[in-house]
């Protein structure tokens, strides 16, 4: 799935991607997942949770000449479905109230309304959002990110590549879904991270992992996504 897909419903870019990923125990991660998706472990054998933000810029239907740019942070893990793997989202905030309401509404993704910005700053790029979607816990997400060299593409089989090249997504409210992507190898960065505040893993009912995070800076890259399709197995 790392080609682009010309007959896929949706064509965007995403830009100035934060990746922030914490290692944790499987044992934290495996009482979350509906049925039917196991926790998928790295390399070095540990499971993750990560934060990632970035900005969709001109998302629109195939075939459509009007596209709609906003940021997105979301939480999410890695997962196994069958012979798949993939990552598992617990949310997905968007700055977009249009954007929210179709995705909740036809889709069923776990999206929320956020007031979000993206500012590049002398000191690198800050990205904060703050969720503002009635009845679900509240959220914050502010940090700076920093890149420390030139982005290059991973190498495969590592563990910076098992958590950025992931081209099948899973959701889950009554029902599993399952959703693609496509999109080239990313090209990411190390990069230094500031975080000021962050409560999206007490939001998803999580403690705070320990550690620093792996951190990856991507500048962008063009992605196309096809329907989102109910699975078999029931939460």
């Amino acid at each position: 799935m790392s080609s682009l897909d010309h007959t896929a419903v949706l064509s965007m870019r995403w830009r100035d991607a934060i990746f922030a990923h914490w290692p944790v125990d499987p044992d934290v991660i495996r009482p979350t997942l509906p049925d039917g998706l196991s926790v998928d472990t790295g390399p070095d054998g540990r499971a993750w949770l990560s934060v990632v933000g970035f900005v969709m810029e001109d998302i629109r239907p195939r075939f459509s000449p009007i596209g709609r740019s906003f940021p997105e942070l979301n939480l999410r893990t890695y997962i196994r479905h069958g012979d798949d793997t993939g990552v598992y989202f617990y949310n997905l905030d968007a700055d977009d109230s249009l954007s929210v309401a179709v995705a909740r509404r036809f889709f069923e993704l776990p999206y929320y309304r956020a007031e979000m910005s993206v500012t590049e700053r002398t000191d690198g790029i800050r990205f904060r959002s703050y969720r503002t979607h009635d009845g679900v816990e509240p959220a914050a997400f502010d940090a700076t990110i920093k890149p420390e060299e030139p982005a290059s593409t991973v190498e495969a089989g590592s563990t910076a590549a098992f958590l950025v090249e992931n081209y099948r997504f899973f959701v889950a409210s009554d029902t599993l879904f399952e959703g693609t992507i496509s999109h080239k190898p990313w090209a990411v960065a190390p990069a230094e991270l500031t975080i000021r505040e962050n409560t999206l893993f007490a939001a998803s009912g999580f403690d705070r992992p320990s550690g620093e995070p792996l951190v990856q800076y991507a500048p962008g890259e063009a992605v196309t996504a096809d329907r989102i399709r109910r699975v078999e197995h029931r939460v």
